[in-house]
């Protein structure tokens, strides 16, 4: 009898620790301290989209970025010489934006919404500019204080083997098909020559990486010449760059992945299924590409949170309190 009730006692414990981690953020945490906070984000994100489209691939990259980097803390937006927002993956568009929310959001509830949870909610409005669905974001996150470029070591690679990124995401709870879900968030921005051109020429001994479609090599090659600019950028979802849609993964079936990889997300075969399902293929169980991307957000955002007293709400978003 004692045993099965220490053995209770650890269950309970147990659960008690998974409630902790994974309902430490709920959607409408600001309803009552500032019920306007998603709104203000909103518009600010939407003001600076009208004038400069670039900023939205660029604040969903960064939502991810911060999240692999001691959880979504919001210590990738510390100023410093050698913060993680100074490491070459974080050179992004979309900083100010946040910069400006935090702005009003402390003229109108001051000390209340965080950091993180703003580029959170950045994120979402991010993909809903460019025509994704929208999704419930939770919220109730705090801000972390440490923030090292060399940290960032963590963030997966484009040249990284899918065995690479799937321990890389399983080390944080996501699954495969997270990782190729927000992977699929390479339907919106640019990527730099300097990231894939090594695909155009000398790749093997015959020359471009084989899984390129052969007809599209050389109009990479156009773009991307062999002593060009390497800092030249490219569309990472040919033809349809600046909408979120499935269009990425139809790329990567015709071998038109930009970075080596995304193109692996079709040669490895425990990730081929899931573009495939994607991509609607008969025999398979289909996928909503708008719905799983939100599911997978969600989990992601959930990522190492600080929350309760834990960390602080910055008063400005690039620096420590």
């Amino acid at each position: 009898m004692m045993l099965k009730h220490y053995i209770l006692v650890f269950l309970l414990s147990a659960m008690a620790t998974t409630l902790v981690q994974g309902q430490g953020t709920r959607v409408g945490f600001y309803s009552a301290t500032c019920p306007n906070a998603e709104s203000i984000v909103k518009s600010t994100v939407q003001s600076h989209f009208r004038s400069n489209p670039a900023i939205a691939p660029g604040l969903l990259r960064m939502h991810f970025h911060d999240c692999f980097v001691h959880g979504c803390d919001a210590s990738i937006l510390i100023d410093g010489p050698n913060t993680e927002k100074t490491a070459p993956p974080n050179r992004i568009q979309g900083y100010n934006v946040i910069d400006d929310a935090k702005t009003q959001l402390e003229a109108a509830c001051p000390g209340v919404v965080s950091c993180a949870d703003i580029l959170a909610l950045a994120a979402r409005d991010s993909v809903v500019l460019t025509s994704g669905r929208s999704w419930q974001v939770p919220t109730g996150r705090r801000d972390g204080r440490v923030s090292l470029a060399s940290d960032t070591s963590n963030l997966p690679g484009f040249t990284e083997s899918i065995d690479s990124q799937k321990r890389k995401f399983a080390d944080f709870g996501l699954n495969t098909q997270d990782l190729v879900t927000l992977v699929g968030a390479h339907t919106i921005g640019t990527t730099a020559c300097q990231l894939f051109s090594y695909r155009l020429y000398n790749f093997t001994a015959n020359g471009p990486d084989p899984t390129i479609d052969s007809r599209f090599v050389s109009q990479l090659q156009a773009l991307c010449p062999q002593n060009g600019n390497s800092g030249s950028r490219v569309d990472l979802d040919t033809g349809s760059a600046n909408r979120f849609d499935t269009t990425f993964f139809t790329n990567l079936r015709n071998g038109r992945g930009i970075l080596e990889s995304d193109q692996k997300l079709w040669t490895d075969a425990s990730t081929r299924p899931i573009v495939q399902q994607f991509l609607g293929v008969r025999g398979l169980r289909a996928l909503n590409f708008n719905v799983e991307f939100g599911r997978s957000m969600v989990k992601m955002g959930n990522i190492g949170v600080k929350t309760g007293t834990e960390g602080e709400i910055r008063r400005v978003c690039t620096a420590i309190n």
